[in-house]
């Protein structure tokens, strides 16, 4: 298969954690494919190896063995300053707790994503200001995060993390906090992003719900990917 220029490669990916008696096999072996406009959901019980799956994506983590290539970069032979930013532009997160700065207002939290990679100006401003628009919180933009809700907060997590345009949008449990109206309307925003064909996306759920949104679906069993030819998680 020829390399996806804007698509991500994991490559036999294995992360092991030491244990007394013998290592801990969190991720074995763990291979899969994503171009750019494509989404995978990653199912499993808590504790299953979904989160560690995300960190390693993300660059947070480093796999045991095994490599990814994001738009055919390994990330492990970047210099740390590099990696910093080259997870900055090219890797966005959304996380159970929205991780909102409750001193700064919704736009603020938006633009400090442009700001950490040496980003900011009229021309950031201009995009916060669409993006928060684009998720529905454009009435919002001036309010701290102890005056919005949790689906409006997780609204606002979403579009700081398109804030930098990534290739890979990563998001654990998303709707972990929220109702299931609100989940259902988070599920619907991810859909139309995937759809866009703007980004790779990779949804780390036990929502058997909100993964029925997304196509391509496998679980993690004994820390290997597997079809998820049903939505037990």
């Amino acid at each position: 298969m020829d390399e996806e220029p804007r698509g991500l490669r994991v490559l036999n990916l294995c992360k092991d954690y030491p244990a007394p008696e013998k290592p801990l096999h969190v991720i074995r072996d763990v291979s899969f494919d994503l171009a750019a406009g494509e989404s995978l959901v990653v199912a499993g019980p808590s504790g299953s190896g979904k989160s560690t799956l995300l960190n390693i994506l993300g660059t947070l983590d480093e796999p045991t063995s095994g490599r990814i290539l994001l738009g055919g970069i390994d990330p492990s032979e970047l210099q740390p300053r590099d990696l910093a930013g080259f997870r900055g532009r090219r890797i966005g997160f959304i996380f159970q707790d929205h991780h909102l700065l409750p001193q700064c207002t919704a736009l603020e939290n938006v633009l400090l994503a442009a700001l950490a990679v040496g980003g900011g100006g009229k021309d950031a401003e201009r995009r916060g200001r669409d993006l928060l628009d684009r998720v529905g919180m454009a009435d919002r933009i001036n309010h701290l995060p102890a005056e919005l809700s949790g689906g409006q907060r997780q609204r606002v997590a979403i579009a700081r993390a398109l804030m930098n345009r990534p290739t890979l949008l990563l998001a654990d449990e998303p709707s972990g906090n929220l109702d299931r109206r609100i989940a259902a309307e988070v599920g619907d925003l991810l859909a139309d992003l995937v759809a866009g064909g703007e980004m790779m996306l990779v949804l780390a759920t036990h929502d058997r719900e909100l993964a029925s949104r997304f196509p391509r679906r496998l679980r993690f069993v004994d820390g290997q990917l597997q079809l998820a030819k049903d939505l037990d998680a």
